[in-house]
Protein backbone atom coordinates (compact mmCIF):
# COMPACT_ATOMS: atom_id res chain seq x y z
CA UNK A 1 0.00 0.00 0.00
CA UNK A 2 1.33 3.28 -0.59
CA UNK A 3 1.73 6.09 1.87
CA UNK A 4 -1.67 8.08 2.40
CA UNK A 5 -3.41 11.33 1.74
CA UNK A 6 -5.28 13.04 4.36
CA UNK A 7 -8.88 12.02 2.19
CA UNK A 8 -7.50 8.38 2.85
CA UNK A 9 -7.14 8.56 6.19
CA UNK A 10 -10.71 11.05 6.37
CA UNK A 11 -12.42 8.27 4.35
CA UNK A 12 -11.21 5.64 6.54
CA UNK A 13 -12.30 7.71 9.53
CA UNK A 14 -15.77 8.15 8.33
CA UNK A 15 -16.31 4.63 7.74
CA UNK A 16 -15.04 3.05 10.93
CA UNK A 17 -16.28 5.58 13.43
CA UNK A 18 -18.64 7.82 11.77
CA UNK A 19 -17.85 10.84 13.07
CA UNK A 20 -19.92 14.15 13.87
CA UNK A 21 -16.61 16.02 13.76
CA UNK A 22 -13.27 15.39 11.63
CA UNK A 23 -10.49 17.35 10.41
CA UNK A 24 -7.11 15.35 9.35
CA UNK A 25 -4.38 18.04 8.24
CA UNK A 26 -1.41 16.51 6.51
CA UNK A 27 2.19 18.31 8.59
CA UNK A 28 4.37 16.46 6.45
CA UNK A 29 5.85 19.54 4.75
CA UNK A 30 6.62 21.24 8.04
CA UNK A 31 9.18 17.86 8.50
CA UNK A 32 10.96 17.98 5.36
CA UNK A 33 13.91 16.58 6.21
CA UNK A 34 13.25 14.48 9.38
CA UNK A 35 13.49 10.76 9.44
CA UNK A 36 10.26 9.75 8.54
CA UNK A 37 9.14 12.87 6.31
CA UNK A 38 7.71 12.20 2.68
CA UNK A 39 7.64 13.80 -0.47
CA UNK A 40 4.69 16.20 -1.11
CA UNK A 41 2.56 13.93 -3.20
CA UNK A 42 2.11 11.44 0.31
CA UNK A 43 1.68 11.88 3.77
CA UNK A 44 3.58 10.78 6.45
CA UNK A 45 2.63 13.57 9.44
CA UNK A 46 -1.16 14.25 10.18
CA UNK A 47 -2.81 15.60 12.89
CA UNK A 48 -6.63 14.16 13.07
CA UNK A 49 -9.47 16.26 15.19
CA UNK A 50 -12.13 14.09 15.59
CA UNK A 51 -15.43 13.93 17.52
CA UNK A 52 -17.50 10.40 17.52
CA UNK A 53 -20.63 8.74 19.13
CA UNK A 54 -18.23 5.98 19.39
CA UNK A 55 -16.34 7.81 22.19
CA UNK A 56 -19.09 8.60 24.44
CA UNK A 57 -18.23 7.09 27.87
CA UNK A 58 -14.86 6.29 27.27
CA UNK A 59 -11.31 7.47 28.32
CA UNK A 60 -8.85 9.38 26.08
CA UNK A 61 -6.83 6.16 25.88
CA UNK A 62 -10.14 4.17 24.68
CA UNK A 63 -10.60 7.07 22.14
CA UNK A 64 -7.18 7.19 20.84
CA UNK A 65 -7.28 3.03 20.53
CA UNK A 66 -10.14 3.82 18.44
CA UNK A 67 -8.29 5.87 15.99
CA UNK A 68 -5.17 4.01 15.57
CA UNK A 69 -7.11 0.72 15.16
CA UNK A 70 -9.02 2.47 12.51
CA UNK A 71 -5.82 3.36 11.06
CA UNK A 72 -3.56 1.01 11.47
CA UNK A 73 -3.26 -0.04 7.98
CA UNK A 74 -1.76 3.66 7.23
CA UNK A 75 0.50 3.00 9.90
CA UNK A 76 2.05 0.02 8.60
CA UNK A 77 2.22 1.45 5.27
CA UNK A 78 4.35 4.01 6.27
CA UNK A 79 2.80 6.97 8.57
CA UNK A 80 5.25 8.21 10.53
CA UNK A 81 3.60 10.50 12.65
CA UNK A 82 -0.40 10.81 14.14
CA UNK A 83 -1.48 13.20 16.19
CA UNK A 84 -4.75 12.83 17.79
CA UNK A 85 -6.94 14.93 19.55
CA UNK A 86 -10.57 13.79 20.62
CA UNK A 87 -13.48 15.73 20.87
CA UNK A 88 -16.83 14.74 22.72
CA UNK A 89 -19.57 14.77 20.82
CA UNK A 90 -22.06 17.16 20.98
CA UNK A 91 -25.30 14.60 20.76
Amino acid sequence: MPLPRATDLEARLRERLSPTQLEVLDESAAHAGHAGAGDTDWGTHFRVRIGSPLFAGRSRVLRHRLVYDALQEFLDAGVHALAIETLADPT
